[in-house]
């Protein structure tokens, strides 16, 4: 660190503190590993960028800050009998939002624990073609609609696994679940394949360009 010196910020501060997590789960906050994750993510693109700006210092600090972050998770976050990442440090929940530490870098997708990760959300929170984003019951009890996101998330995570077959499968089923101009809204309902909430929603259809670019890549035909 040369001086040892500290670069303010805000994830340093807000690492000490449980919070609500990615979903804002009603009840006690906790320190759940997806907001580690994503403190990791602005100290991880804040020393690139202090690379790119030459401000060393400010690199070093933010650099070794993130990577004391990323050990901190995978020896809590990584929960050995369950064979998978949890949902937070204090429990042993499932959550789609674990799907992310892939695409934002902070575990490569060939990591075993990243694959069993996959394999353990995939068997929880999959039904009938759609994602629960967690099945853990805060205050307003146990979700009952599939979180549109989470299924993208989720065929994105199987595809990088090596699972592409299945990827495409469940892809190609997803876009049945749009309506009749291929739009999706916030939530979808299991059984009867309603859209639910916001509508139409951008970030679920973010999440279906992202997506399909993975299978555009091989020349694979889109369904809309």
């Amino acid at each position: 660190m040369g001086n040892g010196k500290k670069y303010p910020n805000e994830c340093h501060e807000r690492l000490k503190k449980p919070d609500k997590g990615i979903w804002e789960i009603r009840g006690e906050g906790q320190h759940f590993v997806s907001s580690k994750v994503m403190c990791w993510v602005a100290l991880n693109r804040g020393a690139r960028i202090a690379n790119l700006l030459n401000k060393p210092a400010y690199q070093r600090c933010w650099s070794d800050e993130a990577t004391v972050i990323r050990d901190d998770v995978m020896k809590n976050g990584w929960k050995e009998e369950m064979q998978s990442f949890s949902q937070a440090y204090g429990n042993s929940d499932l959550d789609a939002s674990l799907l992310l530490m892939e695409p934002y870098g902070f575990i490569d997708p060939t990591d075993i624990r990243y694959h069993k990760t996959v394999q353990a959300i995939k068997n929880a929170l999959l039904y009938k073609g759609l994602m629960y984003r967690y099945k853990s019951h805060d205050d307003f009890g146990l979700p009952s609609s599939a979180f549109t996101i989470c299924t993208f998330w989720l065929i994105r995570a199987l595809y990088v696994i090596g699972e592409k077959e299945e990827a495409r499968s469940l892809f190609e089923e997803m876009l049945h679940n749009s309506n009749h101009l291929g739009l999706f809204s916030e939530d979808i309902d299991f059984e009867t394949k309603e859209q639910l909430g916001n509508f139409p929603q951008a970030y679920s259809h973010l999440a279906l360009v992202n997506t399909t670019i993975l299978f555009s890549e091989e020349d694979i035909r889109l369904f809309f």
